[in-house]
């Protein structure tokens, strides 16, 4: 791994970088099989990433067609991570399984070990037969989009393929590793201005608030919407604050503390709800949800607008937040929803949401060209990293454990082969140009 990385830092040749050997073994994290009834009883904020996370060394395994193997310079901890390593909603051995039986390719993935990681930044080392658009040496970050493209529902849009997975969480060979393997057509162009921490942590979340935002598959946001972004300093509700901020929308962010408060105004956010400061408590016992909280939050909402309601609502807590999230949205207006962090059984009143003519959309990733278009903002210093602290590879159960109980601002970041932070800067003048908002993102 030395020679690789080596290689790297000191900008080598297409020519050198396909000459390197790959070495038969490489550093990941895991989770193992036969482990997934660890936490069996345990309450879920109780299940502690630090004791299922394995820092291992794994083989090396074979490329395939339509291929590339990276190395992987720098990661990220995305929720999925957290849902990995406590085994909820279920083990994701049981999606590897499931990928394993379709084809002799996709066996591969089916190991009694899941080397897991959604996103990745770092450098081309080998592409299989069939690749043309990427050779060794070529500085990239990958998007976390695997899908087969044989049937034809995919081709209008690549989410509703129905072999679409989640690299690195419903596939093998993820990105917290040393090295990775994924599907050519994952890859994007590392933004040049950025250190490699700072390009491995927008991927999914930038990828994810973009589509549930800004696209027409999902929120379909215009100018002058007044958009209500619950973890707005999170790692996806950060990039969903920015999406608002230049597409002339209105965002209302809410946040946790006031810290959290503070990233939301680096980035320009004016109307801020801390909601711990305000003592929101939505649910008055574990099966009863309170209105009276819901309408509080609605004239908050309307005492920052200047009397205005809620055009789409930027939801991914789930179960906590989105009875509040149908009442706050004005009639007509739209609750798009990914993922579920508090829990995946919604409950909301439907009169609010029928007799007001509301949507509710699901919204999940991204496809190809949506993943293109947000990591395009980035390469452009148009939306910014809000990466808030990086760990070693060693610490990434650290990290985890850090993002599963909210511990954090913006991403967490894990360094892989890169020995230290800072590196992987190619356009220094973009940089110079924008450190500030770099470093207020990165530091508020």
């Amino acid at each position: 791994m030395h020679a690789i990385r080596d290689a790297i830092i000191t900008g080598a040749s297409a020519e050198e970088f396909a000459a390197i050997p790959i070495p038969e073994t490489y550093r990941a994290i895991t989770v193992h099989k036969d482990e997934v009834a660890m936490f069996e009883g345990v309450a879920s904020r109780d299940k502690d990433p630090r004791t299922s996370l394995h820092l291992d060394q794994v083989p090396t395994p074979e490329l395939a067609a339509g291929e590339a193997l990276i190395a992987v310079m720098a990661s990220s901890i995305n929720y999925n991570t957290v849902w990995t390593s406590i085994f909820e909603p279920v083990s994701t051995f049981g999606f590897l399984e499931k990928y394993g039986r379709l084809n002799s390719d996709a066996k591969r993935h089916d190991l009694p070990y899941h080397v897991i990681g959604s996103d990745a930044a770092g450098v081309v080392l080998r592409v299989g037969p069939g690749v043309s658009a990427w050779k060794p040496g070529d500085q990239v970050v990958a998007h976390c989009l695997s899908v087969e493209l044989e049937s034809p529902l995919g081709h209008n849009d690549t989410m509703l393929d129905p072999e679409q997975r989640i690299w690195g969480f419903e596939t093998n060979f993820g990105g917290l590793a040393e090295l990775a393997i994924v599907k050519s057509n994952q890859l994007l162009p590392k933004p040049a201005h950025l250190t490699w921490e700072e390009a491995a942590s927008p991927g999914l979340v930038n990828s994810t608030a973009y589509r549930q935002l800004v696209s027409r598959n999902g929120g379909g946001m215009k100018q002058g919407d007044v958009v209500l972004i619950w973890g707005a300093s999170g790692g996806l509700g950060s990039y969903a604050t920015q999406y608002a901020l230049n597409g002339g929308a209105i965002p209302v962010c809410v946040v946790s503390s006031p810290e959290k408060a503070d990233l939301c105004r680096a980035m320009g956010a004016e109307f801020i709800i801390d909601r711990n400061a305000e003592d929101y408590r939505f649910w008055k016992d574990e099966h009863t949800q309170d209105p009276k909280e819901w309408q509080r939050l609605g004239k908050q909402i309307r005492s920052l607008t200047g009397g205005d309601d809620v055009d789409i609502v930027f939801e991914h807590p789930g179960r906590e937040t989105f009875g509040a999230s149908v009442y706050v949205a004005k009639k007509g207006g739209t609750i798009v929803t990914c993922a579920s962090t508090s829990g995946y059984m919604h409950e909301y009143d439907n009169r609010y949401l029928w007799m007001n003519l509301k949507r509710i959309i699901g919204s999940h990733f991204a496809n190809y060209r949506e993943a293109y278009e947000a990591n395009r903002l980035i390469s452009k210093g148009m939306i910014h990293p809000t990466l808030s602290k990086t760990f070693p590879l060693e610490q990434a159960g650290q990290a985890a454990y850090e993002v599963h109980r909210n511990a954090h601002q913006g991403k967490v970041g894990v360094l892989c082969l890169s020995p230290e932070e800072g590196l992987g800067v190619t356009n220094q003048q973009l940089r110079d140009e924008l450190l500030p908002k770099i470093n207020r993102f990165r530091n508020a």
